[in-house]
């Protein structure tokens, strides 16, 4: 593989790869600051953002865009130097990330829910010189991270805020004239995006505008959006799935409107589809349902004409009631930051898109379906997901070890989903082969969690496994054995515990059950692997 700018430890698709995609016009030597100077020509003062009384236009997003990325020079970013982003559903996420890729600087987007522990990780883990948060989310300042944020990050020179910045820099003193600025490459480190996180702390996945503004363009023409989309921008705007399947960037590529909104929640959700006219938006299973059992009665979302659904697989039963209960149309997406995006289409049966989670968008997207060798198994049967293609990376960012065990010899990603394909291509996801819980489509890594446990004087050794949920598909229980003689915690204890060590709130274990020792093999061993599944088994009998 040949390397990008940043060095050998990221790793792009082979020369004669690349070129061919090149070639085939999948990649067309586009960055993203030049496309939104073409969608602002085209749209001018068209809506980009609706953000509460705020309105956006494709001009003002331009120039406020520029207007970010000078002010980033004046400060000091320098291109190729990293930038943590951490922002709420708002209108000034766009001409921040927009004004960063202008200036040739690489965001890295975090989510609302991280707290120091991650946070300070991606600084480090990326050697970001900045970081872009907000006053306070629902009432948790995030400005109180900060000390321990640059304890982890040596290189953070700059801590900037959305809103009052307290000691730091205010986001709206980083507005300045434009100057005129070098174009970045289309073919080198575009932004920084999120794993799932099988194995601890989420892995940085390096995406390129080529490869990104592919998978978005393809999105487009799948999802039919046009100048007339209205989209609601109801999950975090940074997450894969609302950033770009098609998402923000996808509605501002057709020429449409993005509706930020604060929270999914239906009493803020609904009223918002009603004012605005929203015309899609998109899910998880848990919201979904959430979504399909609220009050509807006095709003009117007759506006609404596609709901799509992805991050976990949404039960077949809630599928079928989408239409006729929230009266739009369904579209079942599964993908992952990684790359590889399936779609259910417009135009499939009711059927097909009720139980599969779609087909790949791409005619270039490699599938492969294997057993535990490797070996390919016939449509129908449940395998390893595998894949490659002209959006998905062939490596992540600064992660050698982990990337000789993720990526075959031939580039192909280990997804760690397990999926069987139908006659007609699409696939149908019947779980995980990694030890990872997917909770309503926010994913934890195990490893992680129990290494947090472990960190409690009075623990002696814990377990975390996925608990079958209607709900969210999969909630957290942690299974504890205490150290001999301790002074005995209660769950709640322990709860508070990993909630205070500043992950993010989903990560807390959802149940704690202390126990006096973990079941055995007749030998008196075990794998922690198998023990996991032998604690899964026994709380799905328990349901």
């Amino acid at each position: 593989m040949t390397a990008v700018s940043d060095g050998p430890e990221l790793t792009r698709w082979p020369a004669a790869v690349a070129a061919a995609y090149r070639t085939a016009g999948y990649w067309r030597g586009q960055s993203f600051g030049a496309a939104l100077r073409e969608w602002a020509r085209r749209s001018g003062d068209r809506p980009a953002a609706l953000d509460g009384d705020r309105t956006l236009s494709y001009a003002a997003l331009d120039a406020a865009a520029d207007r970010f990325a000078a002010g980033l020079v004046a400060l000091g970013v320098r291109a190729g130097q990293r930038v943590v982003v951490q922002l709420p559903n708002t209108a000034d996420f766009l001409p921040v990330v927009f004004g960063l890729w202008r200036a040739g600087a690489v965001p890295v987007f975090a989510l609302p829910a991280h707290r120091h522990s991650e946070l300070g990780y991606f600084c480090r883990h990326s050697d970001a010189v900045a970081l872009i948060i907000p006053d306070r989310i629902g009432g948790f300042d995030h400005r109180s991270m900060v000390d321990a944020i640059r304890a982890q990050a040596p290189t953070l020179r700059h801590v900037i805020v959305a809103g009052e910045p307290g000691p730091h820099t205010a986001l709206s003193d980083i507005d300045v004239e434009p100057v005129e600025l070098a174009d970045p490459d289309p073919s080198g480190l575009a932004f920084l995006n999120l794993s799932g996180g099988s194995t601890g702390l989420p892995k940085l996945i390096p995406r390129t505008a080529d490869d990104y503004l592919y998978s978005v363009r393809v999105s487009v023409e799948i999802c039919r959006l046009g100048p007339e989309t209205r989209y609601l921008c109801a999950l975090p705007v940074a997450h894969n799935f609302t950033l770009s399947s098609p998402g923000v960037l996808g509605v501002l590529m057709a020429g449409g409107t993005v509706i930020m909104c604060p929270n999914p929640a239906p009493d803020t959700a609904f009223p918002l589809i009603e004012r605005r006219r929203a015309t899609m938006t998109a899910l998880v299973p848990p919201l979904a349902l959430l979504w399909l059992n609220a009050d509807r009665s006095g709003v009117d979302l007759s506006s609404l004409r596609l709901l799509q659904v992805g991050g976990a697989r949404l039960p077949d039963e809630a599928a079928r009631r989408v239409r006729g209960e929230l009266g739009c149309a369904l579209q079942q997406v599964f993908g992952m930051a990684e790359g590889l995006v399936n779609y259910t289409r417009l135009d499939d049966p009711d059927e097909v898109v009720n139980t599969t989670q779609g087909r790949p968008m791409s005619p270039a997207d490699e599938v492969r379906i294997v057993d535990d060798a490797d070996r390919e198994v016939p449509d129908g049967q449940v395998g390893h997901l595998l894949t490659r293609g002209p959006y998905t990376v062939r490596g992540y960012f600064r992660a050698a070890a982990h990337n000789a065990t993720a990526f075959t010899a031939e580039g192909f990603y280990r997804t760690g989903d397990l999926v069987r394909r139908t006659p007609d291509g699409n696939l149908v996801v019947t779980g995980r082969a990694k030890d990872q819980i997917n909770r309503g489509g926010e994913k934890i890594a195990v490893d992680e969690i129990e290494a947090h446990l472990l960190a409690h004087d009075a623990v002696h050794d814990a377990v975390l496994v996925g608990v079958p949920d209607q709900h969210l598909g999969e909630r957290s229980c942690a299974v504890v054995v205490l150290r001999p003689k301790a002074q005995r915690p209660s769950p709640a204890a322990l709860r508070r515990f990993v909630r205070e060590r500043g992950l993010a709130g989903y990560k807390t274990p959802d149940r704690i059950e202390i126990v006096d020792e973990f079941p055995v093999t007749g030998v008196g061993k075990i794998s922690r692997a198998a023990l996991r599944a032998a604690l899964r088994r026994t709380f799905t009998e328990e349901r």
